[in-house]
């Protein structure tokens, strides 16, 4: 007779098996697959990340910054003046240059003694920019130029030690990689869409 004691009873012992070595090499390949099908979409379509060299950008963006940009708005939508942009090099799309949106297609931009203004449907007595707050130290270019159809005429905030437009033309839309929407590093400076500002 089976002898139960304070009526408790024995709960039969359950025991895991633990996965085999190829086991956790396939779930490993599993997730993976999966990561990089999340991943490389979105790297390619939607956001990238880049790091700022140089202080053409200066006081707006320092050497070093890291930058998170924006590809899908220009997919969808048109750039912005004063927009903050990462577009390729039309002499050397194999490199990558940051500078703010000034002049859209089919625009006059005039600069006059470093100030700026804009002739175009909406104002065809100009549109005088108003860069005071992101351009200190202006440099006193003269620059009279028609922005061509689906090109747009960009320069630096460190105007004096910026290489842009005024050196070596328009940014073919074709060129444009993305805005700059999210600033990671460094880190007392973190934001979303730095830089940016409305001209309108």
């Amino acid at each position: 007779m089976e002898d139960i004691q304070n009526n408790k009873i024995e709960q039969p012992t359950s025991v895991e098996r633990k996965p085999t070595t190829k086991e956790e090499i396939k779930e490993f390949i599993r997730f993976f697959i999966i990561a990089l099908a999340i991943i490389i979409p979105i790297r390619l379509y939607i956001m990238q990340p880049f790091v700022v060299s140089g202080l053409s950008m200066y006081p707006t963006f320092h050497d070093k910054d890291y930058l998170i940009v924006d590809k899908l708005s220009y997919e969808i939508g048109v750039p912005h003046r004063g927009d903050v942009v990462v577009f390729q090099y039309p002499n050397d799309p194999s490199k990558y240059f940051i500078k703010r949106m000034i002049g859209l297609p089919g625009e006059r931009i005039v600069i006059t003694a470093g100030k700026v203004t804009i002739y175009n449907t909406e104002h065809p007595d100009g549109l005088k920019l108003d860069e005071t707050s992101y351009v200190p130290d202006p440099q006193l270019d003269t620059v009279d130029r028609i922005v061509p159809a689906d090109s747009y005429y960009v320069m630096g905030d460190n105007r004096k030690e910026s290489y842009d437009s005024r050196g070596w033309g328009f940014v073919p839309k074709k060129l444009l990689t993305g805005r700059a929407f999210l600033r990671l590093y460094p880190f007392n400076a973190i934001n979303v869409l730095p830089g940016k500002v409305t001209e309108e």
